[in-house]
């Protein structure tokens, strides 16, 4: 193929201009690029509201791509069947794109370049979703680290590139092959009447997402470490775990950001690179341990009785936030309204889902798959086996979150739950009665219902989730 033949650049969880690696390459080798994203079945399997977040932030690509006079061509289908078409309808001599790492990319992405590669086209793949490549970090003995501190230790002084800016001009070619419609798409579709409730809430796109930072940085960021915990502070955190998770922002754009803050001696922005770096620690056991996104990370707990029975009511009760523990419940409801949950929330619902009801984590994995926005498949799952103590670096079985005191810890006047929780308010909040919009009808739940009694006792399921543990290890 000859120098000017136009590159396909396959975007997928890489929906920015700026500190794209691959795209720069792409503009600086001076060849028409044709950028691609493929609905195909790693798309289709997304839960419903990350793949309705997913579409936002393909639409917003979509429209920075045309101000730069260029565009984003749409095609379903399986990704090596998608590209073969598109390089013969196009004549483009090479696709390149932006690493991902879990097993079901890992292997999908390895099919594609083995088969374009044998088509004679230049198939290549670049880095940028990541702040360290998962081969390049390793323990002195060698190896990838199994514990996050000896991790955090070993790059936090690394030097990494600097941020590049959007290119300035993409070339497109003289003719642009067939795109579909998005909406036809219907990405959706699946979040059924929870879309309109859901939406709002989403910051979509690139310039928001750098916006979002800036944000933080400049009137956030130096209370961090005492706000994130409280999950009533609506800018606790930096809310950039959507935009990360589809690309609209560099974790690069967010170390550097946050590492300026450190050279000012800011012991708050050191905390928020450490959340950067949790980040990554879950892709590098993702990539080196692909086990765990589907499996006990630690294989000894293949034996413990988890329960594995989704019909139970006591976890359709967890799921509509109606356990009766009101740490739980609110965060289980922010859920629905926003597609998001307070990290704080976050590990208090699991501890309670794996411990107090003793349920399997991958029931907890599978729903919030279906209803985070900013869902990630690394981060879910080393996330829930840390809860539930079966992965690395976990939280030990016998340390049981108690969601009754931690509310009195984290939310003392209780304005987390009056944000989420209508029943027994006489005049509740717009967000805890869109939670009745945004479920499903058949569920039959009212702001008028009388708000339940617990269906385990926080501290009867302590016992419990601890009797069964000793049981496990006799």
């Amino acid at each position: 193929m000859s120098d000017t033949s136009p590159i396909l650049l396959w975007f997928r969880r890489d929906l920015r201009l700026s500190d794209h690696p691959a795209l720069a390459k792409a503009c600086d080798s001076g060849r028409p690029v044709i950028p691609v994203f493929i609905h195909d079945g790693i798309v289709a399997d997304t839960g419903a509201a990350a793949r309705m977040r997913w579409g936002m932030s393909i639409a917003a690509h979509a429209d920075a791509l045309q101000d730069k006079n260029n565009r984003l061509i749409l095609r379903r289908g399986p990704a090596l069947e998608v590209l073969r078409e598109l390089a013969e309808e196009t004549g483009a001599g090479a696709v390149w794109w932006s690493r991902l790492y879990d097993p079901d990319c890992v292997e999908r992405d390895t099919r594609v370049k083995e088969g374009l590669t044998d088509d004679g086209l230049d198939a290549r793949s670049f880095d940028g979703h990541l702040l360290f490549e998962p081969w390049t970090v390793e323990t002195k003995s060698g190896g990838f680290y199994k514990v996050f501190t000896p991790m955090w230790r070993a790059v936090r002084e690394r030097e990494l590139p600097g941020t590049t800016a959007a290119p300035s001009k993409i070339a497109g070619p003289g003719t642009w092959p067939d795109s579909d419609d998005l909406d036809e798409w219907k990405m959706g579709d699946a979040m059924d009447r929870g879309a309109p409730i859901v939406r709002p809430w989403c910051t979509v796109g690139e310039e928001a997402a750098q916006q979002r930072l800036a944000t933080f940085i400049q009137h956030r960021l130096s209370d961090y470490e005492t706000n994130r915990d409280l999950p009533a502070k609506k800018d606790g955190t930096s809310g950039l775990s959507e935009n990360l998770t589809c690309g609209e922002i560099s974790p690069l754009a967010c170390w550097h950001a946050g590492q300026r803050q450190v050279g000012e001696g800011s012991k708050d922005a050191e905390t928020f690179l450490q959340e950067l770096v949790w980040r990554e620690f879950a892709y590098h056991l993702i990539y080196h341990t692909p086990r765990i996104a589907t499996d006990n990370w630690r294989e000894k707990w293949d034996d413990f009785d988890w329960n594995t029975d989704e019909r139970k009511a006591e976890v359709k009760a967890w799921k509509q936030g109606r356990t009766g523990i009101k740490f739980v419940d609110a965060a289980m409801r922010e859920l629905y309204v926003t597609g998001t949950m307070h990290n704080r929330g976050r590990m208090i619902v699991a501890s309670y889902l794996t411990k107090h009801l003793r349920c399997d984590w991958r029931i907890g994995q599978r729903w919030f798959q279906d209803c985070l926005i900013d869902w990630d498949p690394a981060s879910n799952a080393m996330g829930w086996q840390w809860s539930a103590g079966s992965g690395p670096d976990a939280t030990p079985y016998f340390r049981v979150f108690n969601p009754v005191t931690q509310l009195d810890r984290f939310d003392k006047d209780r304005a987390y739950v009056d944000t989420w929780i209508a029943e027994g308010q006489d005049d509740p909040p717009k967000t805890a009665l869109s939670y009745f919009e945004a479920i499903p009808k058949h569920w039959s739940m009212s702001a008028d219902d009388p708000y339940p009694d617990p269906i385990v006792d926080a501290d009867e399921g302590r016992k419990a989730a601890l009797a069964a543990y000793d049981d496990f290890k006799e």
